[in-house]
Order: C-alpha cells, then structure tokens, then sequence
C-alpha cells in the first residue's frame, strides 16, 4: 500500500484592511477581510522541503495591501483582480481562491445632514464573496452571513416523523428565527455585483416576511426559488439557516399566565437547515463552497 499526497493548498488567511477615500469632501470607506488559497505544482515542497514554487503568504498579504491602493470598489471586482494575478503571475500555481467578507458602515446623521467624515459600525450583517480563478478562467461568487430574521406568527410545525426519543410537541402557532448564511454563484463574472446583491438581500428577506412556513425547509426553498426568479443571471443559491428556538416560559410557579408573550431565546443547541436551490441546467461549481 502506497503512501501519496493529496489535495493541499496554502495561503494566507483574514488580512483585514480599512480604506479611506479621501478624493472628495465626502470621505468613503471599505473594511474588507481578505483570505487567499493558492494551490498547483506544489507537491515538492511537502515531499522535499524544497520552496522553489512558494509564494509566500507574507506576498500574498502585501499583495492584498497593494491592491487596495488602487481602490476595493465591489468585494467581487477586487477578488477578482486578486485571484487573476496570482494565477498569471506564479507559473507554478494552477488555482487560487480568494474570499472575502465586508463589514458595513453607516454614514453618521447629524443635525445639518450626512456627516461627511464619521460612520458607525452596521450591525445588521456581512457581506461576503468567494472567487476561484483558474488558467482556464474564474467564477464569481456573492454572499452574505448573519442576516437575523424572526417572524413572531404564520409558522407552524407538526406531523413530523416520531421514534420512542421523540419528545417535541407538535404547534400550530410559533416564533420562527434564524440568522441568514447565503452564497450564491454568477453565470458570469461581469456584472453589477453591488445593484444584485442589495437585491438579492432584500429578496431573501421579504421571501421570509411573505412565506406562510410549515417548516424552516420550505421556508428556505422559498427564499432561493424567489431569487432564482428574479436573477437570471445566478446560477445557484446555497442556504443555511440555524434554527434559533424560541421556547415559551412557563410562568405557572409565579401564578403568572403567559399568553404566548414571553420567551426563552436559547442560543445552542439548534437546528441546522442546509440547502441548495439550483438552476437544472447549472454548470458544476469551480469553488469549494
């Protein structure tokens, strides 16, 4: 039996830069978490130490800082000027993949308007893409993480499959939240990347806000079908939602009747929703998703 190297990849993971555009009054700024997979002819640096073929990680995060220079503009278009120059410029690497996550910004109001130089950190989620970029040509993908919904009514859950372990009780009538973990794949790698993802949030909320949910699976397969309708030009969307469980608190000891208003938000441990709502004539994904 013969021992041999498998799939291996190296590169430098979470550099985080803040950019300041200062070409106009109006100061804007991107806060951007780069990572970056390189992989192709490396196999004798593992087999013989010899690092002919290694670009180091410390490159690729000066890379990451030089290219910010010139501008981040959409996380897709940077990820993507990323992901081809490695590949152009290392004849040794084969496949490189960058990700990348956005935290938000909001411009502070003040008293006479938009503050022009003073933003506060958004909480409301991330922003993400991942960008795989090849001799033979790249695939772009958007995203974004932490996105936390709840519908306080219109969901239900019962005629569920049961075993001598199963003690949850059937409901007509509950809390319904989840915090949104969503990729989707472009057809293409040019596009209006920031005008489609700010529509393909809005479009997994309010399919959220509008789906009447027997359970959180529907729910999800109505999310990805709404944006699929919407954009053609997205091949496939990849969902996970975490069931966040919210339990009604039993009062009686207190004398207090709870009327389905008071509850226990348990952080762990949940349900885990995975899925996948595709095109049937999607081209195979080059990424790692």
């Amino acid at each position: 039996m013969g021992i041999v190297l498998g799939d291996n990849r190296y590169g430098k993971a979470e550099v985080h830069l803040v950019r300041v555009d200062r070409a106009a009054d109006r100061h804007a700024l991107a806060d951007v978490t780069v990572s970056v997979s390189l992989s192709g002819e490396l196999a004798d640096v593992h087999l013989r130490g010899d690092n002919r073929n290694v670009l180091t990680t410390d490159a690729q995060k000066n890379t990451v800082f030089a290219f910010a220079a010139d501008g981040v503009g959409q996380i897709e278009e940077f990820g993507l000027r990323l992901a081809r120059h490695f590949v152009a410029s290392q004849p040794a690497i084969r496949r490189a993949v960058v990700r990348l996550t956005e935290q938000p910004w909001d411009r502070i109001e003040g008293d006479g308007g938009p503050a022009p130089h003073s933003f506060a950190r958004n909480g409301t989620c991330l922003r993400t893409a991942q960008v795989c970029g090849t001799a033979d040509g790249v695939e772009v993908g958007s995203g974004l993480t932490g996105l936390t919904l709840l519908n306080t009514t219109d969901s239900e859950f019962w005629g569920f499959a049961r075993d001598r372990y199963t003690t949850l009780a059937e409901t007509r009538d509950r809390v319904l939240a989840t915090a949104v973990d969503a990729r989707w794949r472009h057809r293409s790698a040019d596009g209006d990347f920031g005008t489609s993802y700010r529509d393909v949030r809005r479009l997994l909320t309010t399919a959220f806000a509008e789906t009447y949910s027997y359970s959180l699976q529907q729910t999800l397969y109505a999310m990805g079908e709404r944006v699929l309708a919407a954009h053609p030009e997205i091949a496939e969307i990849r969902l996970s939602l975490p069931n966040k469980h919210h339990f009604l608190v039993d009062l009686s000891p207190h004398g207090i009747e709870n009327a389905d208003t008071v509850y226990y938000a348990a952080d762990r441990p949940y349900g885990l929703i995975e899925g996948t709502v595709t095109r049937d004539d999607a081209a195979p994904s080059m990424m790692d998703w």
